[in-house]
């Protein structure tokens, strides 16, 4: 094999996006404590203003990828979960019944492990959702490192567990993380709403109408007060999985904005949002209650969570384990789905404005993570090794 067709075959590897998140969450580390430090926040904090008479947007560079290139990431993630309700995984509710169970137990342990650390800390409530979300892109990746070694079922179910592990994220941001309600600009974005729905109904086949209609609602609805995201996620519904010609615009949109968002969208914010500052802290910095019940509720409320509530639904026969797979392959996917760095992060930029506490947020967040991946690799790793063993005897 040619080194360039090794390189691409690598760049095509389902862990390359994981290993890409991975290598820039390491980048912001090394620049966030270095003598680059104090331009990698001046970047960041830079102001970019798109106004007209005065009017318009003005938010820190920091916010425009937060607000801005994570929308997009949201549409993508729409696209994705109208694709699979319709034609894919989420079509068939008994296919939904073992990882959803899954997905809710996932996010309802580690908000409550969050709460019990953080109940004296009034300030830290806030930040209850950040141990609730899962990185689909991070744990597929780890996942991918193990190839055929794992059954196949498994990615079916860490992947319909991540996706409504994300459609959760969505509706607690929507519920929970919207201040300072200004109706007028909400009424004005169901202007664009009723356009982009008219196109779906139509079935239009030209995608830059959609697009340009959902950027104008994104605007109203971040000038509206609640998150802006949320506007990704609704364009993306509305975008025809067949369009009159029988062809699929929904398709041809996923398909070519997915390599953008993997490799370049999620990568960007990884960096801005990851730079923990490690001068002056200490051991004990970890373990107070910020960080600790982000971390512990990655590591231990995932755990319990998904492990137990798949167990529950197995043994009380509304289930059955994904072919192929054991105890032990669930367990390792219940630590993966601890994994919750892009999202966890994005909820903790949501949760708190202090830079104390983003950066605690931050260190709870990549330690979490980081156990997260090692146990659930090593932990599938065994169980893989254990099915070789008879065979190899």
């Amino acid at each position: 094999m040619s080194l360039l067709a090794a390189v691409d075959r690598f760049f095509k590897h389902d862990a390359f996006g994981g290993i890409l998140l991975m290598a820039s969450a390491l980048a912001a580390l090394m620049v966030a404590n270095s003598s680059l430090q104090p331009f990698y926040d001046a970047f960041l904090g830079a102001k970019l203003s798109i106004t007209l008479n005065g009017d318009g947007l003005a938010k820190p560079l920091i916010l425009w990828i937060n607000d801005g290139l994570m929308a997009v990431f949201f549409f993508l993630i729409g696209l994705e979960l109208k694709r699979e309700m319709l034609e894919g995984k989420l079509k068939n509710p008994r296919d939904v019944v073992l990882p959803g169970m899954a997905a809710v137990g996932g996010m309802i342990l580690p908000a409550f492990v969050f709460v019990a650390l953080n109940w004296s800390s009034p300030a830290n409530l806030g930040g209850w959702a950040i141990p609730a979300a899962t990185d689909i892109a991070f744990a597929l990746g780890i996942l991918a490192l193990l190839g055929t070694r794992a059954p196949a079922s498994l990615k079916v179910f860490l992947l319909t567990l991540a996706i409504l592990d994300d459609l959760g994220a969505i509706v607690i941001i929507a519920l929970f993380y919207t201040a300072d309600l200004k109706v007028d600009y909400l009424m004005l974005a169901a202007l664009p709403l009723a356009g982009l729905l008219w196109l779906n109904w139509k079935g239009a086949h030209r995608i830059a109408p959609a697009l340009l209609l959902g950027t104008i609602m994104w605007f109203l609805v971040l000038k509206s007060g609640v998150h802006a995201t949320l506007a990704g996620v609704v364009t993306a519904f509305t975008i025809p999985l067949t369009d009159k010609y029988g062809k699929s615009p929904l398709h041809s949109l996923e398909h070519g904005l997915s390599p953008y968002v993997l490799y370049m969208i999620v990568p960007i914010f990884a960096f801005a949002n990851a730079g923990v500052v490690l001068t002056g802290l200490s051991l004990s910095d970890l373990f107070a209650p910020l960080p600790l019940g982000i971390a512990l509720g990655l590591i231990i409320g995932k755990q319990i969570g998904v492990f137990g509530m798949t167990w529950a639904m197995v043994k009380l026969g509304f289930a059955r384990l994904p072919h192929g797979a054991s105890w032990m392959h669930i367990y390792g996917i219940a630590c993966l789905a601890g994994i919750g760095f892009t999202m966890s992060l994005f909820i903790g930029s949501l949760s708190f404005a202090d830079a104390a506490q983003m950066n605690a947020v931050r260190l709870g967040v990549l330690s979490g993570s980081l156990v997260s991946a090692i146990l659930g690799y090593g932990v599938l790793l065994l169980a893989a090794r254990r099915e070789a063993a008879p065979a190899d005897a």
